[in-house]
C-alpha cells in the first residue's frame, strides 16, 4: 500500500526510515497485540491518545528546576554589563581586561560543553545538572569574595565551567521527558529562564550601582541563590528516561518514565523509545567513538552540520556582544551617566525576556524553521538602524576647537573630531557644554591612573560631574543627539532576536539527533557557540577600535544575512515529530533539507488497527489538506517504481508500506474517497501499479 500526501509539499520523506517504522510498527503488533500504525506511538495501547488527557504538571517542575540553569546562564550574561562600568572604575581595567574578564567565562564554557557530551553520556543528565549548579555556587562565593582582577578572573573561569555544561544538558533532559507535543514549548521556557536571568541581574546592577564601592560583589554574587535552589531540588528529580534505557538500566528508566508521565500506561512509549535505541546503535555501526561514528553516518552529520551552523550564527549575530556591553554601547551613544547608562540597559533586556514569551508561544503555531527566518529577517533589519544610529552620532561628532601642545603625546592632538578620539584608547574628549553646544573642546591623553580623568588640562582630575562653568571629560563616548536612535534599534534587534534565534538553535539542537549521538551532537553545537561567543565578545572592543562602531554592526548585520540564506537552505520543520523520528530528516542530501518537512502530521492523521468503534473521520479531524490517499502494492520493485512516479514527478510525499493489511486499506480507502481528486487519484494509480 502507498500513502501519499495530498497537499503539494516540497520534501520527500525516507522509504528506508518508513520501511523500517513500519516494520517495527507489524513487529509489535504480531507480539503485543494492537498497535498503532500510523503515527507517533500511543502510550495507551493501541487507542488514540488525547494530548489534552496528559497530566503535565510534574514535567512543568522538571522543566522549572532545570531552567533555573538558563537562568544561570543569563544571569551571569546580564550582570557583566553593568558590573564592568563599577570594575573598570575601581579596579582600573584597561580595554583588554574587560575582554579578558567576559571571555574567559565564555571560553571556560566552550571547554566544558564539548565535555560535557562525555559527562552526559557518563554521568547522565540529571548528575551533570547537579554539578554544574555546585560549580556555579563556588564561583558565585569566589566572586562576591574576590580581593582582585586575578581573583576575578579565577572566579570568572569557574563560573564558565559550570554554565557550559548546564547550556547543553538542561535542553537535552528537558526535550527527552516532555511529551511531543509540549517539547517545543518547555524547551523554550528554557531560553525564557535565559532572558528572565538577563532582566534580573540588569535590575539588581541598578540596584546596586549606587554604592559607592564594592556593588559589583553583590551584582555577581547572588548567583549563589538560584544554584543552590536547583541543586536542591535536583536531588529529588528523576533521570533521563531514554539516558537509562540507553545504559541498560531499563526497570529504572521504566519507573522514571511512569513517574514523568503521572501514571499513565507508558508500555508503547516505553517498548518505542528502546526498539528505536537498539535500531539507531545498529544502523550508526555499533560502538566506537561517537563523534566519529557521527561524521561517518550521513544522518548525523548532516544533523551535526545544521546544529552548529545554527549556533554559529546565533552569536555572530552580535547578541551577546548587546548583552555583554549593552551599557557599555548605550555610554558609547552618548549617555555619560554610568547610573542611566545600566538602568537603560535593564529596558533592553526586559524587551528580551518579554519577547523570548511570545517564543514559547509561536513555536509549536509557527513551527522551528519560520520563526528562526523571521526572527533572522528582524535581526538583521534591527542592526542595520543600529549601525545608522552610529553612523549620525559620527557623522555630526563634535569637532576639536583646541589643540594644545603635549610633548609626550603627539598622537591625541591631531585628531579632528570626538569620534577619532574616542577610537584611540589612550585619548579622551575634553569639553565644555551650554545646553546643547559644545564648545572649548580638546582630544589629550587619558590619565596613566585612571580613566576617569585626563592626564594633564582643564579636565585633569575631573569625574566628570558637571558643575558650573567646569569641563566636562568624556572616556569611550561622545555627546551626540542621536543616542535615542541607539537606544531604538537596541530594543528593536532584541525583540526580533528573542523569539526565534534566542531559543530556537538550542530548542533544534535537542530534537535532531538519534539518542546514541544526542549528548556528543548538543555538546559539539553548544562548544561552536560559546566559541563563537568567545570570539565576538573578546573581539568586539578592538573591532570598534578599527572598523568604528558603526562598521562593527554593519559587520554582523552582514553575518545575520548569511545566517537567513543558510537556514533558508538547510533547516528543516520539526514540529510535533517524535525525538525518534527526527533524524530521519537529514537522510537525504543536505542542499533538500531546508524543503523538509515533517512526516503525516500525528495530530492530523492517526490510525489504530482493529479498533472498529474509531471512526476513519477522526484520522483526518484536522482537516483535509492533510488527507492521504493510498495504492496497494505486491512487490518492492512495485512500490520503487510508485515512489519514483508520485514523489519525483508529482513532487508529494511517499511513503511504503506492507501490502497485505487489508484492514488498514479498507480503513483508509473510507476516509480518502471524501474528496472527488482523492478517488481519481486511487482509481489512476491502482491500475498502474496494483499487479
Amino acid at each position: 500500500m502507498l500513502l501519499f500526501q495530498s497537499s503539494r509539499s516540497q520534501d520527500e520523506y525516507s522509504l528506508k526510515y518508513m520501511n523500517g517504522h513500519m516494520g517495527r510498527s507489524r513487529q509489535k503488533a504480531g507480539d503485543d497485540g494492537d498497535q498503532s500504525l500510523i503515527g507517533p506511538p500511543s502510550s495507551t495501547g493501541g487507542h488514540l491518545l488525547d494530548q489534552n488527557d496528559s497530566k503535565p504538571c510534574f514535567v512543568y517542575m522538571l522543566a522549572l528546576f532545570s531552567g533555573l540553569g538558563g537562568f544561570l546562564f543569563g544571569y551571569d550574561t546580564g550582570v557583566v554589563s553593568g558590573a564592568m562600568l563599577l570594575l573598570k572604575k575601581e579596579m582600573n581595567l584597561s580595554s583588554l581586561w574587560q575582554e579578558l574578564l567576559v571571555s574567559s567565562t565564555v571560553w571556560a564554557a566552550a571547554f566544558s560543553a564539548l565535555a560535557g557530551g562525555s559527562l552526559n553520556g557518563w554521568l547522565g543528565r540529571r548528575v551533570c545538572i547537579l554539578l554544574a549548579s555546585f560549580i556555579f555556587t563556588i564561583g558565585g562565593i569566589i566572586l562576591s569574595l574576590a580581593p582582585d582582577k586575578v581573583v576575578l578572573l579565577v572566579g570568572r573561569v569557574i563560573i564558565g565551567l559550570g554554565i557550559g555544561i548546564a547550556s547543553m544538558t538542561v535542553p537535552v533532559y528537558i526535550a527527552e521527558v516532555s511529551p511531543p507535543h509540549l517539547r517545543g514549548q518547555l524547551v523554550t521556557i528554557n531560553n525564557l529562564f535565559i532572558t528572565g536571568g538577563q532582566f534580573i541581574a540588569t535590575v539588581i546592577d541598578g540596584a546596586f550601582s549606587y554604592m559607592s564601592h564594592g556593588g559589583w560583589r553583590y551584582m555577581l554574587g547572588l548567583s549563589v541563590v538560584p544554584a543552590v535552589l536547583q541543586f536542591c531540588g535536583f536531588l529529588f528529580l528523576p533521570e533521563s528516561p531514554r539516558w537509562l534505557l540507553q545504559k541498560g538500566r531499563s526497570q529504572e528508566a521504566r519507573h522514571a518514565l511512569s513517574r514523568i508521565r503521572g501514571g499513565q500506561n507508558v508500555d508503547e512509549e516505553y517498548d518505542s523509545i528502546r526498539s528505536s535505541i537498539e535500531d539507531e546503535e545498529k544502523e550508526s555501526g555499533g560502538g566506537g567513538i561517537v563523534i566519529l561514528r557521527m561524521l561517518k553516518y550521513g544522518p548525523t552529520r548532516r544533523a551535526l552540520f545544521v546544529g552548529c551552523g545554527l549556533q554559529m550564527f546565533q552569536q555572530l549575530s552580535g547578541v551577546n556582544t548587546v548583552m555583554y556591553y549593552s551599557a557599555t554601547i548605550l555610554q558609547m551613544a552618548g549617555v555619560r551617566d554610568i547610573k542611566r547608562a545600566i538602568w537603560l540597559s535593564s529596558a533592553t533586556s526586559a524587551t528580551n525576556f518579554v519577547f523570548t514569551m511570545f517564543g514559547v508561544w509561536l513555536v509549536e503555531r509557527v513551527g522551528r524553521r519560520k520563526l528562526t527566518l523571521g526572527s533572522l529577517l528582524g535581526t538583521g533589519l534591527s542592526l542595520t538602524v543600529l549601525a545608522f544610529g552610529f553612523l549620525m552620532s559620527a557623522q555630526y561628532s563634535p569637532p576639536i576647537t583646541l589643540h594644545p601642545v603635549d610633548p609626550q603625546n603627539l598622537t591625541c592632538t591631531l585628531y579632528g573630531s570626538c569620534e577619532s578620539c574616542m577610537l584611540d584608547p589612550d585619548c579622551g574628549f575634553c569639553y565644555r557644554e551650554n545646553g546643547t553646544a559644545v564648545y572649548d573642546s580638546s582630544c589629550v591623553p587619558v590619565s596613566a591612573a585612571s580613566t576617569d580623568h585626563a592626564a594633564w588640562g582643564s579636565c585633569y582630575n575631573q569625574t566628570g560631574q558637571e558643575l558650573p562653568d567646569s569641563s566636562l571629560w568624556a572616556y569611550n563616548y561622545c555627546p551626540t543627539p542621536y543616542s535615542w536612535i541607539v537606544l531604538l534599534s537596541l530594543i528593536l534587534y532584541l525583540a526580533s532576536f528573542a523569539p526565534g534565534m534566542g531559543p530556537m538553535p538550542w530548542t533544534i539542537n535537542s530534537e535532531i539527533y538519534p539518542m546514541w549521538a544526542r549528548s556528543t551532537g548538543n555538546a559539539c553545537s553548544a562548544g561552536v557557540n560559546w566559541i563563537c561567543n568567545a570570539l565576538v565578545s573578546l573581539t568586539f572592543l578592538h573591532i570598534a577600535q578599527m572598523l568604528t562602531y558603526y562598521g562593527a554592526f554593519f559587520l554582523y548585520s552582514g553575518l545575520v544575512v548569511l545566517g537567513l540564506l543558510f537556514v533558508q537552505g538547510c533547516l528543516p520543520e520539526t514540529k510535533g515529530m517524535q525525538l525518534e523520528d527526527v533524524d530521519h530528516l537529514f537522510s537525504g542530501p543536505l542542499c533538500s533539507c531546508g524543503a523538509s518537512a515533517p512526516p503525516t502530521d500525528s495530530s492530523n492523521v492517526q490510525y489504530t488497527r482493529n479498533q472498529p468503534e474509531t471512526s476513519p473521520a477522526q484520522y483526518g479531524a484536522a482537516g483535509s489538506d492533510r488527507a492521504i490517499a493510498f495504492i496497494t502494492v505486491s512487490t518492492e520493485t512495485r512500490c520503487a517504481q510508485a515512489l519514483n512516479t508520485l514523489c519525483t514527478k508529482c513532487n508529494v510525499r511517499c511513503v511504503c508500506v506492507h501490502s497485505s493489511d487489508n484492514g488498514d486499506q479498507v480503513a483508509l480507502n473510507n476516509f480518502i474517497q471524501s474528496t472527488f481528486i482523492h478517488n481519481f487519484l486511487f482509481a489512476l494509480f491502482h491500475v498502474l501499479f496494483a499487479f
